[in-house]
This record gives structure tokens, C-alpha cells and sequence, in this order.
């Protein structure tokens, strides 16, 4: 998996984002963010597992009870996925999709994660 400095930089500008729409209330710019924070952020166990701890908090703030419950098991797995090498390319992090579940890159985000 790509582990350039400029997809980490891409991360750290999403997960920013992120940050600042669930402060300011914004559930849904807030997760539409950890969705391309989580697909940049992949290659790194850190990264990765932040990301489920702040989808999990979107989901317990939107109290829907499959986000959570999804979230709690990606967190159980995620991390050991990451370090395993195992992380689906593309996946968004979700509790609507697999978490096993390859998916295509945003055309924008594809440049920054395709393997050198």
C-alpha cells in the first residue's frame, strides 16, 4: 500500500476537516470527510483506527445503532487488518459496505493511493 508523504498529507487535511464539521455540528460533512480520511489513511494502524473511533462517534451522535455497532467491530479489527496488510483498497469505512469490500478510488483521492 502507497505510504507517500503526500497521501499522509492528504489524510491530515481530511481528518482536519473532519474534526472541524463534527465541532461544528456537521454529522454528515463530517463523515462524507472520515470516508476519504479513511481511505487515505489506510496504511497506517493510527490512521486507521482514528478514523473508526470518529465514525463511531458520528454514529453514536446520530444514534443509529448499525453505525456503532459496525464501528465497534472495525475497531476491534481494524488495526490488526492494517498491520496484516489486509486493509480493503478503497473502502470507505463505513457500516454500509463490507468491511472486506475492495472499492474503486474517488478519480481524486486514485493518484495519491495507487501504488508507486
Amino acid at each position: 500500500m502507497n505510504r507517500s508523504p503526500e497521501r499522509r498529507a492528504a489524510y491530515v487535511v481530511e481528518a482536519a476537516a473532519a474534526r472541524e464539521a463534527l465541532a461544528a455540528g456537521d454529522l454528515d460533512v463530517a463523515f462524507a470527510r472520515l470516508e476519504r480520511a479513511h481511505i487515505l489513511g489506510q496504511p497506517w494502524v493510527g490512521a486507521h483506527s482514528w478514523t473508526h473511533w470518529m465514525m463511531l462517534r458520528v454514529g453514536w451522535r446520530r444514534r443509529d445503532p448499525r453505525e456503532v455497532a459496525g464501528q465497534i467491530l472495525r475497531l476491534a479489527g481494524g488495526g490488526l487488518f492494517t498491520w496484516l496488510g489486509w486493509a480493503p483498497a478503497g473502502n470507505t469505512g463505513g457500516a454500509d459496505v463490507s468491511a472486506f469490500r475492495p472499492m474503486p478510488y474517488p478519480g481524486d483521492l486514485e493518484p495519491l493511493c495507487r501504488e508507486p
